[in-house]
């Protein structure tokens, strides 16, 4: 009877750790320098309307008027479920309400301006703002054939994912992403608000392309 036998394994050489290393620290410095404008993209289309994620701040509200102005578009849309801290204190329900409301302060037509609130959901906010707006160009009088989305930051590449997703076929989708003012996007990784809003939003990426969305 045989307790113990002899095996012949392949270990690294100190050359195959060097060379592991190096890949390893390749790789790494490849998702600093690349993850953050992957997940923040801006790749537009010539587009009838401009939709805006509602929940956004202020400054990137002030942007979406400049992209509007320059981009031939007919109406600017806000998207936005209904507000979760002070909803019964808040004038305006939903984040769609909330920056048209906003963006009316700032000067924007009214004319030119249409709030498309989303359903109370506990989880798939972007969803139910995709859903929404979906109906909604289903009911309008308007030939809605493209958008441009105008999302922030890196949350940007999972809302186009979804709207995409949603939209299909019948309308194509673009995205433009605002810039965060918060942190240095080219060095996210010495800001904890850049680690935190990148990794979180990698995790939510993945997750997005993972599940199926029905639109």
């Amino acid at each position: 009877m045989r307790l113990i036998q002899r095996k012949e394994t392949w270990v690294l050489t100190a050359q195959g750790w060097l060379f592991a290393l190096g890949i390893v620290t390749a790789l790494i410095l490849f998702l600093l320098t690349h993850i953050h404008n992957f997940l923040a993209p801006t790749s537009p289309v010539k587009a009838d309307i401009l939709v805006v994620e509602g929940w956004m701040p202020d400054y990137a509200l002030k942007s979406a008027i400049d992209e509007f102005e320059k981009g031939g578009y007919q109406k600017i849309t806000t998207t936005g479920i209904p507000i979760e801290l002070g909803f019964y204190l808040a004038q305006y329900k939903t984040y769609a309400e909330l920056s048209q409301a906003t963006l009316l302060a700032m000067g924007f037509p009214s004319n030119q301006l249409v709030a498309v609130p989303g359903q109370n959901v506990l989880k798939e906010r972007t969803v139910a703002s995709a859903k929404a707006l979906r109906q909604w160009i289903a009911q309008s009088n308007m030939n809605i054939k493209s958008i441009n989305l105008y999302s922030f930051d890196v949350h940007s590449r999972r809302s186009w994912l979804i709207f995409k997703k949603v939209l299909a076929p019948d309308i194509k989708v673009g995205v433009i992403a605002a810039e965060s003012q918060i942190y240095d996007p080219r060095h996210w990784w010495v800001s904890s608000e850049g680690v935190r809003s990148t990794i979180s939003e990698t995790i939510a990426y993945l997750y997005a392309r993972i599940v199926n969305w029905k639109g």
